[in-house]
């Protein structure tokens, strides 16, 4: 097992990879302590059998600039294959801004391909790969060294067993004719805005079943507080409160210090200092805004008017198509999006591109009357009216 800590080696390895089509890639990392991850190793892999042309690069190991593997993922002749690569993407872009490109993400291409929802890579070692994995090392804290045999040979699994998944995959789309499906939902996770996190808008991942205005303006101004807080300290949002301490506050509106103090739920170093200094200018920037200025979740005035029979045969139709086409049910349309068709939208994903040819288009043909539903053996079908 070859390990890279020094620029000239990586540099050598990524000069070989451009003569192959294809290169696998993964990453080890840490996130616990940190807002952003800390990179604690790399494996890629060219073509080959078992280790051969493997490497693991370690950059936090020697003196190592990781440019030359930055070349590699600029380089278009050359395939970046990876699995479930969002996070390791996320990573790369925020170090460099760099996202690989062309890039192949089999547990996307498994989903298209008929393998379940959300499949996991040992899952795909298992039933293409054929071999099985060694999962002692699944919960190590990889930014320790030395690193251990048992280790290098778990992280250096993660991209051997990836060429023959790359390979059957790539084969079975290309029968298939579904590549323009893969490539549809690779827009996301290629396109740079995925990785960016803008503070304004965090307060939109908060869950909350109160809609008043007033109370989503402090929400949403506690909410771009922490998070700027947290990006610029690097430390986990989490840290510097919780999602039900930031409710709490919203609904409590202290505006002292002693109002901090009779919290339930604040972290005791969140009532002093710069965080206690922020939570109260976030509150009274919430409690001053405008009425015009106020945000408003989704669906705040007023539910979905959602036909439930509706919904029911939508669900049935999307467990036929799927089962038709051989592709995860989750992947075509959400519970939400069901719902939201029921309802009457038509600006939902399930209805365009790719998912549109496999059940958008009878879904609103559906909703409209113009086809039925029968139970043909084990399937159902869909029929005119």
């Amino acid at each position: 097992m070859k390990t890279i800590t020094k620029t000239d080696d990586l540099a050598a390895f990524c000069s070989a990879a451009r003569k192959h089509p294809y290169v696998t890639v993964d990453t080890e990392f840490l996130r616990e302590r940190t807002y952003y991850s800390k990179l604690c190793l790399v494996q890629l892999a060219m073509p080959g059998e078992d280790d051969e042309g493997a490497v693991l690069v370690d950059p936090l190991m020697g003196d190592l600039s990781l440019e030359p593997l930055y070349d590699l993922f600029r380089d278009e002749s050359v395939v970046k294959v990876f699995h479930a690569a969002r996070q390791d993407l996320e990573i790369f872009y925020v170090d460099a801004g760099v996202i690989p490109a062309p890039l192949f993400d089999t547990q996307i291409a498994a989903m298209v391909c008929g393998f379940g929802e959300q499949v996991g890579y040992e899952t795909l070692v298992r039933r293409i790969a054929r071999q099985q994995l060694d999962k002692s090392s699944r919960f190590t804290d990889w930014s320790r060294r030395p690193l251990s045999d048992a280790q290098k040979k778990y992280a250096l699994g993660d991209v051997t067993h990836l060429r023959r998944i790359y390979e059957y995959l790539a084969a079975e789309l290309q029968k298939s004719g579904r590549d323009a499906w893969v490539k549809e939902e690779l827009a996301v996770l290629t396109a740079p805005e995925t990785y960016v996190t803008h503070p304004e808008d965090a307060w939109e991942r908060i869950k909350t079943r109160n809609n008043s205005g007033k109370y989503l303006a402090i929400v949403r101004e506690l909410a771009q507080f922490r998070e700027a807080h947290a990006q610029e300290r690097n430390i986990p949002r989490n840290r510097v409160f919780k999602d039900d301490a930031l409710l709490e506050l919203a609904a409590t509106k202290p505006r002292s210090t002693e109002d901090l103090g009779r919290s339930r739920l604040l972290l005791r170093e969140a009532r002093k200092g710069p965080v206690a200094e922020g939570i109260l200018g976030a509150v009274e920037r919430g409690l001053n805004c405008a009425p015009a200025d106020q945000p408003q979740k989704d669906g705040a005035d007023g539910k979905l008017n959602v036909n439930p029979a509706v919904a029911d045969m939508l669900r049935v139709l999307l467990k036929g198509k799927s089962e038709e086409f051989g592709v995860a049910s989750k992947l075509v349309a959400t519970a939400s999006d069901l719902d939201a068709i029921a309802a009457g939208k038509r600006d939902v994903a399930a209805l365009s591109g790719w998912r549109a040819e496999v059940f958008g288009r009878d879904a609103i043909k559906l909703c409209d009357g113009k086809i039925g539903l029968r139970v043909n053996g084990s399937r159902i079908e869909a029929v005119e009216l």
